[in-house]
């Protein structure tokens, strides 16, 4: 768990939640626990992700994958073990009103509405899902990005919120300009890491590339093009921006992430 959890990386989630909870009123330190948490579940889905049986990869934020390291068995469980131990991170975090939100919240993001259905998604545009017709335009690789990273993108967001104004009662207005930010933000995420796949290098990623187009996966390069795919992350930082502004000066944490993120190269 330890090895995979503690690995170099960016802790994007986390941050989300801690710049969240800025940006809603309250202090970044309270958006720790559902910080760790969201990493926890982050965590997991990457080691089950690498998994033979899923994309089957040998190399995650710059060292071998989990089972490479500890073989299949040791590292399914590790999963689980996250996964679960997300949930009581929270509940130990937080007083009972703010627990209880925050495991829904976390659950949905991570579930079948949400992570799992993404991947079950992403599975069936490899033909891997049986008696089931795989996607094949822009809408449906949307819908899968949207539930297999932007689904635990929102998620963190809302934990943000949660953790800075769980007990009071949530204000609406931010929730929405949040929704709106994650939304724009985690598919301009996912098409950034689309290119760097194409364009990037280990070294740069800490995983293997070239590894879509080799296996015929669904990607925006290769539906649409470097070109407009760049030009898609451009426009969805906008709109990122854009919603961020009935929030005021609070939230300009958020708004040098999603710049960061547009102009990303790892």
């Amino acid at each position: 768990m330890g090895y995979s959890l503690l690995a170099p990386g960016k802790r994007l989630r986390p941050l989300l939640a801690m710049l969240a909870c800025e940006a809603s009123g309250g202090k970044s330190e309270q958006a720790l626990a559902a910080g760790c948490a969201v990493e926890m579940v982050h965590a997991y889905s990457l080691i089950h992700d690498d998994l033979p049986a899923m994309d089957d990869d040998d190399l995650r934020r710059g060292l071998p994958t989990c089972h490479k390291k500890y073989g299949e068995a040791l590292a399914i469980l590790a999963g689980d073990a996250l996964l679960t131990g997300a949930f009581q991170v929270l509940v130990e975090g937080y007083p009972p009103r703010t627990a209880a939100v925050s495991v829904l919240v976390l659950a949905g993001g991570a579930g079948t509405e949400g992570m799992v259905a993404g991947q079950v998604l992403d599975l069936a545009a490899e033909g891997k899902v049986p008696n089931t017709q795989p996607p094949s335009t822009v809408s449906d690789l949307e819908a899968i990005h949207s539930r297999k990273t932007g689904a635990l993108f929102l998620a963190s967001l809302r934990l943000g919120q949660v953790a800075a104004q769980g007990e009071v009662g949530l204000d609406p207005v931010v929730r929405e300009a949040i929704d709106r930010f994650g939304r724009a933000f985690g598919l301009a995420f996912q098409i950034a890491d689309d290119l760097l796949d194409v364009q990037g290098s280990s070294d740069q990623t800490g995983k293997r590339v070239g590894k879509d187009a080799a296996r015929g996966k669904l990607t925006f390069p290769g539906l649409i093009g470097i070109e407009d795919s760049r030009k898609r992350v451009r426009d969805l930082h906008a709109e990122a921006a854009l919603a961020l502004r009935t929030i005021g000066t609070s939230a300009h944490g958020l708004a040098e992430l999603a710049e960061m993120v547009a102009e990303r190269d790892r």
